[in-house]
């Protein structure tokens, strides 16, 4: 008995899986024997109205490598061990459909499955599948139920809301299909271990960020590179129409073809006559396939840094927390496999900005504070204070009330180099004083000035901005105005 949401994978099922360590029981029905998991045994009474008694029970193990009949296709399929397979609802028995979901696919790599997809770009059956071809997968689904019933496979039927993956932009159902694709290989040639020993050659601020990359490269599967749009860097390969090899002179090719985009434009490859470019033209079959904007981002210490003679790594890589999946993470796998080395000697990673109650900023929410608001209403200044004050290793909150209290630190600093500019208005280098005979306090304040100039220019070094910006208002507040300036008052209002 199994239990799907997607009878439109049918078509493509190539085997049923169960759970080696499940308990199941056989239950008769009239001429019928089922086999379903024990513990689902009552909520599937409960959902089919039925009364199926257990006759006997099996170990999960034992059902291994048995085969059962293909619904509507005149061929058996296989029963294997997924460890996806659980008891929390269905019948415990999946089937099975490796061209059309990552788990499938995984079981089917490992049992050496068949990986079918009989689903076009259209999202139609291929024209050639038996009795659903031409159909949209969406459509097929009654069709494909009609069939098991025709078959007498169709045990029951019944409404079932559950949670299903939908394109962000379109807010439409996706569909899984297993389509041939360019990868780069994260253990040919020990790209991952070069990778994971070269993480330490980098200063990762703030330093938990060495730790979520070294995790996230530890175990991330082969980066899949190519992507089937209408716009985009292309990949430009030739592939023998019979043996899917790449043209043996690819490397030059390449060569040559990044001339002539570069002389006439990106779309030339597409458009561009073969037959110039290669000898058995007829034999290859032309790459439409473009590269994944991260492989574009990734590739900056070629295309930018190298190409225009700028050194062999960059001093800093500045983005947001997610870059450690995106560009941080392309970038050095890139590097790694045409260079050897890292590509960067820093790499800085900043929080996101978020409400007083350190909310996601949303429309919908009615929480959003644009930069254009805060200029026009209370300067560039403050704007750039406040960015200077966050600590930006953690999400950088802002509100009115933050705001209020950034232009109070602004004016406190700005009336403070007001006042001091105002008392050197006529000041002359004439007759300076040596510091062994200045007073105590001018000797003292000199040393707190040096101070703060060193642990400022300490903080610049270590990028620790908010650690600038408090120092110089603590210095304003405490050193010079409520000290300093008490104790010369009367110097100074002379």
């Amino acid at each position: 008995m199994i239990w799907t949401t997607t009878p439109w994978t049918l078509p493509a099922n190539r085997a049923v899986a169960v759970n080696a360590d499940v308990q199941y029981v056989l239950v008769e029905d009239k001429d019928r024997v089922y086999v379903l998991a024990e513990d689902l045994l009552e909520s599937l009474n409960s959902v089919m109205n039925t009364s199926l008694q257990s006759v006997d029970s099996v170990n999960g193990k034992d059902l291994i490598g048995l085969s059962v009949n293909h619904p509507f296709y005149n061929f058996n399929v296989p029963i294997i061990f997924a460890d996806h397979v659980t008891t929390e609802s269905g019948s415990g028995i999946v089937h099975i459909a490796p061209g059309h979901g990552q788990e499938d696919y995984k079981a089917g790599i490992e049992n050496d499955l068949e990986i079918f997809n009989p689903v076009n770009d259209k999202g139609c059956f291929d024209d050639g599948l038996e009795f659903f071809g031409g159909l949209n997968v969406r459509d097929a689904n009654s069709s494909i139920i009609s069939k098991l019933k025709e078959n007498n496979c169709l045990l029951h039927q019944h409404k079932y809301h559950h949670s299903y993956p939908h394109c962000w932009r379109f807010k439409t159902p996706l569909i899984f299909r297993a389509t041939p694709q360019w990868f780069v290989s994260m253990d040919k040639n020990n790209l991952r271990e070069k990778i994971l020993s070269s993480i330490n050659d980098v200063d990762w601020i703030p330093g938990w960020g060495e730790d979520r990359i070294r995790n996230m490269m530890d175990n991330r599967p082969d980066w899949c590179i190519s992507r089937q749009r209408f716009w985009g860097v292309p990949i430009p390969f030739f592939v023998n129409k019979k043996t899917n090899e790449l043209h043996p002179n690819t490397p030059n090719i390449l060569k040559v073809v990044s001339e002539i985009v570069r002389k006439d434009n990106i779309e030339s490859w597409f458009e561009y006559d073969k037959s110039n470019l290669i000898e058995n033209s007829d034999d290859y079959e032309i790459v439409t396939d473009t590269l994944d904007v991260w492989f574009d981002s990734g590739v900056t210490h070629q295309a930018v840094v190298k190409n225009r003679n700028l050194g062999d790594i960059s001093d800093l890589y500045l983005e947001g927390s997610d870059q450690h999946r995106g560009w941080f993470q392309s970038s050095l796998i890139t590097s790694l496999a045409i260079n050897g080395k890292v590509p960067y000697k820093k790499v800085l990673t900043h929080g996101f900005v978020v409400d007083g109650e350190g909310q996601k900023m949303s429309k919908s929410l009615g929480n959003v504070i644009s930069p254009q608001d805060i200029i026009k209403e209370k300067g560039s200044d403050i704007l750039r204070l406040w960015i200077a004050n966050t600590d930006y290793t953690k999400e950088m909150t802002i509100s009115d009330e933050i705001l209020t209290r950034t232009s109070e630190s602004y004016r406190r600093i700005r009336n403070t180099i007001k006042f001091l500019l105002s008392n050197i208005n006529d000041y002359t280098s004439d007759g300076q004083i040596q510091t062994e005979d200045m007073p105590l306090v001018d000797k003292w304040i000199l040393n707190e000035t040096q101070n703060l100039q060193d642990r400022v220019t300490r903080y610049y070094e270590e990028f620790k901005f908010h650690q600038i910006t408090q120092d110089i208002q603590n210095f304003c507040t405490i050193i010079l105005v409520d000290t300093t300036l008490i104790l010369l008052k009367i110097d100074y209002t002379q």
